[in-house]
C-alpha cells in the first residue's frame, strides 16, 4: 500500500492550442492505431476466410457481428472505467484508481459466465432471425470456439484504462501489432493449410482469435506489472476483496454505456440479418463496405477514447479552460481524418473493394457490383459516425451516460432503423436503403450528442462559477 498522492486543481490553467493538439494525437495515435490493428486482426481472417467462398465469408459476417454485438455490451462496463481512472488519476486518488480497475475486471468476469447460453444456442438465434441454415451452421461451429476469447478480450479492455489515463497507451498500440502479425500468420495456415498446419477451414480463424485475445491479455498483464508507473496501483494483490461501492460506480455508470454502444452495434447486426434475407451476394458485400466503414472509423474511434481521458483528467482536475480546448481539439482532428477517409472511399469504391475477394471466384464480380456503391455511401458515413464517436467520448469524460443512451436510442432505432427499413423494402432501394437509412440515424446521433456536451459544460461551467 501507499500514501494517496494529491494534486491541486488549477481551475485557470489553459494550454496553448498546441498543446492541446499535441496532447491529443500524443494519446490518439496509439489508440487509432492499437484500434486499426486489433481490427486487423478480424480484417485478416475476413480476407483469407474470403478466398473459401461466398457462403464461408457470409457465415464469418454474422459470426463476427454476434460475438462482437455480446463482446461490445460487455465492453461498455470496460469504457466506464476509463473516466473513473482518469477523473481519479486526475485529482491523485490512487486508492480509487486501483478499486475501480479490480471492480471493472470482477464485472467483466461475470459478464463473461452469464453470456456463456447465447453461445450454446448461436444456431437457434441464427435460424429463428431468418438465416440460411448452411451460413447458420458454419457461423455456429465458428462460435463454438471463438466464445473463449471473449473474457480475455474483455479483461485486456479494462486494463488499457489505466494504461491510458496515466500516458502510457504506447504498450497498447505494440501489444496489439504483436497480435495482428501472430493472427495473420496463424490463420493463414490454420484457415488455408500453409506452412506445414492442417487446413482447418473456419474453425482455424476461430482458433486464431482465441489465441490472439489470450496473447494480448497476458501480454499487457506483464507490462502493468513490469513497469513501475502501473504497478505501483497493486491491482492484482488481494484481488479477491471486494469493493462493493466501487464495483456499483462501475455498474451504475458501465450499463448506459453498454446499452448506449449495443444500440449502435446491433444497429449494424441487424443490418447484417436485413441484408441476409435479400441475399448472400447482398450480405458478402455489406459484408464488404462494413469492414472498409470500419477500417475508418477506428481513427475516431480512437479519438474519442483519447477525448475520454483528456476530458475526465480535466475535469477531475477542475480545469474547465483546459477541457473545453481539449474537446474543440479533439473534435478538430477527428474531422479531418473522417473528410479525407470519406474522400478515398468516394472515388475508388471498387478499387477497396477488391481487397477483400478472390477475383476467380464465380461470385466475385456480382458481389464487387453490389459492393461498390454501399462503399460510396460508407465514405459520407464517415463523418456523421466520426462526429457521434467524439462527442459520445467528451460526455464519457464527465462520467455522462443516461441521457446520452436515451438519445442514442431515439436516433438509432426509431429513426435509423425504421428509416433502414422503409427504403429497403417497402421503397424496394434495396441494400442502398438499409446503408442510406443507417446513415440518417447516426446523423441524428451526431447533432443530439454534441448539443448534449455542449449543454453540460456549459452547466457545470455555470455552478463553478467559471
Amino acid at each position: 500500500m501507499f500514501a494517496q498522492a494529491t494534486l491541486e486543481p488549477h481551475r485557470g490553467a489553459v494550454d496553448s492550442w498546441a498543446a492541446h493538439i499535441r496532447a491529443t494525437l500524443s494519446l490518439g495515435i496509439p489508440l487509432i492505431g492499437a484500434q486499426l490493428a486489433q481490427l486487423g486482426i478480424h480484417t485478416t481472417d475476413v480476407i483469407i476466410v474470403g478466398q473459401l467462398g461466398a457462403a464461408p465469408l457470409a457465415a464469418l459476417v454474422l459470426a463476427g457481428q454476434f460475438f462482437f454485438t455480446i463482446f461490445i455490451f460487455g465492453q461498455g462496463f470496460s469504457i466506464a472505467v476509463v473516466p473513473m481512472v482518469a477523473q481519479a488519476f486526475g485529482r491523485g486518488d490512487a486508492i480509487s484508481v486501483r478499486r475501480s480497475m479490480r471492480m471493472g475486471m470482477w464485472v467483466s468476469i461475470a459478464y463473461a459466465i452469464l453470456t456463456l447460453p447465447a453461445f450454446y444456442f448461436a444456431e437457434t438465434i441464427l435460424l429463428a432471425l431468418g438465416q440460411k441454415p448452411e451460413v447458420a451452421k458454419l457461423a455456429a461451429d465458428y462460435l463454438a470456439i471463438s466464445q473463449y476469447g471473449l473474457l480475455p478480450a474483455l479483461l485486456f479492455a479494462v486494463l488499457r484504462a489505466l494504461v491510458s489515463a496515466t500516458g502510457k497507451a504506447g504498450i497498447i498500440l505494440w501489444v496489439t501489432l504483436l497480435t495482428l502479425v501472430l493472427n495473420a500468420v496463424l490463420a493463414y495456415g490454420l484457415v488455408l493449410g500453409h506452412l506445414g498446419l492442417p487446413e482447418l477451414g473456419m474453425r482455424g480463424a476461430a482458433i486464431v482469435a482465441v489465441v490472439a485475445n489470450v496473447v494480448s491479455f497476458l501480454l499487457m498483464v506483464a507490462y502493468i506489472q513490469w513497469e513501475p508507473s502501473t504497478r505501483r496501483y497493486e491491482l492484482f494483490v488481494r484481488f479477491w476483496r471486494p469493493d462493493w461501492r466501487a464495483l456499483w460506480d462501475v455498474v451504475h455508470l458501465g450499463l448506459p454505456i453498454s446499452v448506449t454502444v449495443l444500440a449502435e452495434v446491433s444497429l449494424f447486426a441487424a443490418a447484417s440479418l436485413l441484408m441476409g434475407r435479400i441475399g448472400t451476394i447482398e450480405l458478402a458485400a455489406h459484408g464488404i463496405a462494413l469492414q472498409l466503414a470500419s477500417i475508418a472509423f477506428m481513427i475516431p474511434l480512437g479519438l474519442s477514447q483519447a477525448a475520454t481521458v483528456r476530458i475526465g483528467v480535466a475535469h477531475g482536475r477542475g480545469q474547465y479552460g483546459d477541457l473545453v480546448r481539449a474537446a474543440i481539439a479533439v473534435l478538430g482532428i477527428a474531422a479531418a481524418f473522417s473528410l479525407t477517409g470519406g474522400i478515398l472511399f468516394a472515388v475508388a469504391p471498387q478499387f477497396f473493394a477488391g481487397f477483400f475477394l478472390n477475383e476467380n471466384t464465380p461470385e466475385a464480380a456480382a458481389v464487387l457490383a453490389v459492393a461498390g456503391p454501399l462503399v460510396v455511401i460508407a465514405g459520407i458515413f464517415q463523418l456523421v459516425d466520426g462526429l457521434q464517436a467524439i462527442a459520445s467520448g467528451l460526455l464519457r469524460g464527465l462520467k455522462d451516460a443516461r441521457v446520452p443512451m436515451l438519445l442514442a436510442l431515439a436516433s438509432y432505432w426509431p429513426i435509423g432503423f425504421f428509416l433502414a427499413w422503409l427504403l429497403a423494402f417497402p421503397a424496394g432501394m434495396g441494400s442502398v436503403g438499409i446503408w442510406l437509412g443507417f446513415l440518417v440515424g447516426l446523423g441524428s446521433a451526431a447533432v443530439l450528442l454534441s448539443l448534449r456536451f455542449l449543454s453540460k459544460v456549459r452547466h457545470e461551467m455555470k455552478m463553478a462559477g467559471i
